[in-house]
């Protein structure tokens, strides 16, 4: 029949948007229910179409704080996470010493770890070294769990990189500073990218390891569980739409100049 011809023939493209729906569709829920005007405290059943929200997002208490406090956390993560991450995967990629394949093993833990394992592990060090918790001990060990990603990422690109091309650089007398800024970091330079925004990613979203080590700290992902308990306020999915249109943005932004370069390239 010419219908099952047509579904064999476009099978893996069509198991491809099914599986896209499928992962595009909780966010279109959040996205929905970001203009509904709630009877009661749960934005859990459709009502009737509303701004109210939109118009004003920080309208909750103490919404918009933990907000900027999970972005400050994320972004000082993402930069603590990717220089580090940056450094050790140039480490072991490019320099034998001892104990690198260990070292190459136990970088892969934080990944394979439950996450409340590890927050319960560093939870037990920070009381033992009677460390306030708070701000500071939520950045060291989001920095932790994030530096494995990033890692992972750069790792792979490094690994990939042809090193004639700096032997190239350095036999035209370019020097170490040079070589590395104008040849390595361009080239290694999508790696980094995608290990920090890996990292920004996991650290803002976190909340078991930032449970255990925040103390009265309240960052988002906790506020909107303690909302959760009390009623769910719209504001919430305001927050929830407006990261997932900055998200795509910026992946589809990537994307554009990707194409351009390798357009302008040919």
């Amino acid at each position: 029949m010419p219908v099952l011809r047509w579904i064999r023939r476009n099978l893996i493209v069509i198991a491809g948007l099914l599986t896209l729906a499928y992962m595009i569709l909780p966010n279109i829920v959040v996205m929905v229910f970001s203009f509904n005007k709630p009877n009661g405290r749960f934005n859990y059943a459709w009502q009737q179409f509303s701004l109210d929200a939109w118009k004003d997002p920080c309208g909750v208490a103490d919404m918009c704080g933990s907000l900027s406090l999970s972005l400050q956390i994320a972004v000082w993560a993402t930069v603590g996470a990717t220089v580090l991450g940056t450094m050790i995967s140039f480490a072991l990629v490019r320099y034998r010493f001892r104990a690198r394949g260990a070292i190459n093993s136990l970088i892969f833990l934080p990944m394979a770890m439950p996450e409340v394992v590890m927050a319960a592990s560093l939870l037990t060090l920070f009381l033992n070294m009677g460390a306030q918790l708070g701000f500071w001990t939520i950045l060291i060990a989001h920095i932790m769990f994030c530096l494995s990603f990033v890692v992972t990422a750069v790792k792979a690109r490094v690994m990939s990189m042809d090193p004639r091309l700096e032997e190239a650089a350095r036999d035209l007398y370019a020097g170490p500073v040079q070589t590395f800024m104008r040849v390595t970091l361009p080239i290694a330079a999508p790696g980094i990218a995608a290990g920090a925004l890996l990292a920004f990613a996991l650290s803002f979203d976190d909340f078991i390891i930032t449970n255990f080590n925040a103390g009265s700290t309240v960052t988002f992902p906790m506020f909107v569980w303690g909302s959760a308990q009390r009623g769910t306020p719209v504001q919430i999915n305001v927050i929830g739409t407006a990261m997932f249109i900055i998200a795509v943005t910026v992946v589809a932004v990537g994307q554009l100049i990707a194409n351009r370069r390798k357009n302008s390239a040919r």
